[in-house]
């Protein structure tokens, strides 16, 4: 796995994660039947090395309220830029081995009936996704006779890159703000979608999700977003919670602003000392380009009343 897919791989191993993702993105009627309170995890053991690097403590067994019946979620994970065609393929594969794996494990007796299973595959690729989400509909139309034996299975579709800042923004849901802090483009949206992460992850249960978010700020989105040209720094040091990020991004924010002030107020010198002097020597252009504010606030006083640019300096 790349370090987004293992970052996107710690995040989704917590219970809020998953709930939000469900009960958020997936608008179907059984969705209200579920118990979220009795969200666990299971690691399947009897499955192939390409299953387990896929979805290994993504799959995650839920109760329906006021029973003992389970149904399994799991979730796959298409961080690529490319769609995958074959994604149906691989969906069947992933639950057939998970059907074995129960039984293997000896978690389903002989003769029980297997409980369902909803796979869910998250895509964050600017590609709009166009592969078949039923293996029925990679197979071609059956013979008369031979429809019975046209296989039927399913996934679910979250495309990230899909849902716009007005849907998402309204959601007090953790799933909503990691899609938006994906698609920020600027400081200030990334900072604003922290302070209200930060307002919903206070309870010490939390820590960890906070931790996963932080070390995925600081390893992914962050440098990334520098190598956008959005003022912060590309060698990020590592945070561990979510109000360490946002208090390096409050200082990064004033450190620019006070840059561009700086940066402003001397072009606005040149321009004046140039309208009243003539031409700046390059040296002095220099020199007033990388002064500090208070010195550049007193070239200004003093080129007020100065009769010759010599007079402002010396």
């Amino acid at each position: 796995m790349n370090a987004h897919d293992l970052g996107y791989g710690k995040l989704f191993s917590h219970a809020l994660m998953m709930q939000d993702l469900v009960a958020g993105f997936i608008h179907e009627e059984w969705v209200a039947g579920l118990d979220f309170s009795t969200l666990e995890k299971v690691n399947p053991l009897y499955i192939t090395d390409d299953f387990r690097k896929r979805i290994d403590d993504l799959v995650w067994k839920v109760r329906w309220q006021g029973t003992d019946r389970w149904i399994f979620i799991y979730l796959i994970l298409e961080p690529q830029s490319t769609v995958d065609d074959i994604m149906a393929v691989r969906n069947a594969l992933y639950e057939m081995l998970l059907y074995q794996d129960l039984r293997q494990s000896g978690k389903m007796l002989e003769g029980q009936k297997f409980p369902p299973v909803v796979p869910i595959v998250l895509y964050n690729g600017l590609q709009r996704w166009t592969a078949a989400v039923d293996v029925a509909d990679m197979i071609e139309e059956s013979p008369p006779g031979m429809e019975a034996y046209r296989p039927h299975m399913r996934y679910l579709l979250v495309d990230e890159h899909r849902y716009q800042e007005g849907e998402l923004k309204p959601m007090r849901n953790v799933v909503a703000a990691l899609f938006r802090l994906e698609k920020s483009r600027r400081l200030e949206d990334v900072r604003q979608v922290l302070a209200e992460l930060d307002a919903w992850l206070k309870n010490l249960e939390q820590r960890e999700l906070r931790r996963a978010f932080a070390k995925w700020l600081s390893r992914i989105l962050l440098p990334r977003l520098a190598k956008k040209n959005v003022p912060i720094p590309e060698a990020m040091p590592e945070m561990d919670d979510l109000e360490e990020v946002r208090t390096m991004l409050a200082e990064t924010a004033e450190g620019w602003t006070r840059e561009w002030k700086q940066e402003g107020k001397a072009e606005m010198l040149l321009l004046y000392l140039h309208r009243r002097f003539g031409p700046i020597p390059e040296p002095l252009q220099t020199e007033i380009t990388t002064a500090d504010m208070e010195k550049i606030e007193d070239w200004f006083d003093r080129s007020i009343d100065a009769d010759s640019l010599q007079a402002v300096f010396h």
